[in-house]
């Protein structure tokens, strides 16, 4: 059975804040439903396991999971909250004697070994400017805004008649961004807060409002918000629109 599994549905600083009283975070710390790690996903398929990103919440994020080891991940862009993890999976190739496999576009590997320039000794470092395929699905990348963050890149995965994509760092996405995100079984799409009030300029992913346009404007089969600040509140019924939910760790959705 191929499943997508949320292992981290968290923004860059996850939840709850160190420093932060605020409800959310509080509730974190309590009953624990909006404890959120770093976002990745790990997509489960009869033929091979892998991951989306590897944050510094890595290592947390297998041991939840019972895991001990992964040997393929597949990276969207090389910001710490998105690699801070990739030093652990080396370690750990290194002492389970296994070479890791890490897929990304080659100007996110460039960027990524300019900051661990060791890490080829334990991973084999592979672009997927081309599309590669992974458990059997067909897969291919592409940029997307970041916003004042730069750029990331988002994923369409294909397999059996079943589509669906991972977008976790992107807004304001122009018509060329937003095309390989049509006819989708399911989108998943990051979502910081359900309204930020922040100057436009100064941000890097949609709030729920706008990505709830977008939505409305795609009609994907399914939605899932995921990469959530401390301003969202699982618990709470925001009245999105009909198909859409909100991630929360350890949620996993069959893949067909």
């Amino acid at each position: 059975m191929n499943r997508l599994i949320f292992l981290g549905t968290g923004d860059a600083m996850g939840v709850p804040r160190v420093y932060c009283d605020c409800p959310v975070c509080m509730e974190a710390r309590t009953t624990g439903a909006n404890v959120r790690l770093r976002s990745s996903v790990l997509i489960e398929s009869e033929t091979e396991d892998f991951m989306i990103d590897c944050g510094p919440d890595w290592r947390r994020q297998l041991e939840l999971r019972g895991l001990r080891f992964i040997p393929t991940i597949l990276v969207t862009h090389a910001h710490f909250d998105h690699i801070g993890g990739l030093p652990e999976w080396a370690d750990a190739c290194r002492w389970t004697g296994n070479r890791g496999r890490l897929f990304a576009p080659q100007e996110v590997i460039d960027t990524i070994l300019r900051q661990f320039s060791w890490l080829s000794g334990n991973l084999d470092l592979i672009p997927v400017d081309q599309g590669v395929q992974l458990g059997g699905w067909n897969i291919r990348g592409w940029r997307v805004n970041h916003g004042k963050n730069g750029y990331a890149y988002a994923y369409r995965l294909e397999k059996d008649g079943f589509s669906w994509a991972y977008c976790s760092d992107s807004i304001g996405l122009n018509e060329a961004e937003i095309l390989p995100l049509h006819n989708l079984n399911l989108l998943v799409l990051g979502t910081s807060f359900y309204h930020e009030e922040a100057e436009y300029a100064t941000r890097s992913v949609y709030d729920m409002l706008e990505a709830q346009e977008l939505v409305g404007k795609l009609k994907p089969g399914s939605t899932v918000f995921t990469h959530m600040s401390h301003n969202v509140d699982i618990t709470r019924n925001y009245g999105l629109l009909e198909g859409i939910s909100l991630a929360h760790t350890g949620m996993n959705l069959p893949l067909e």
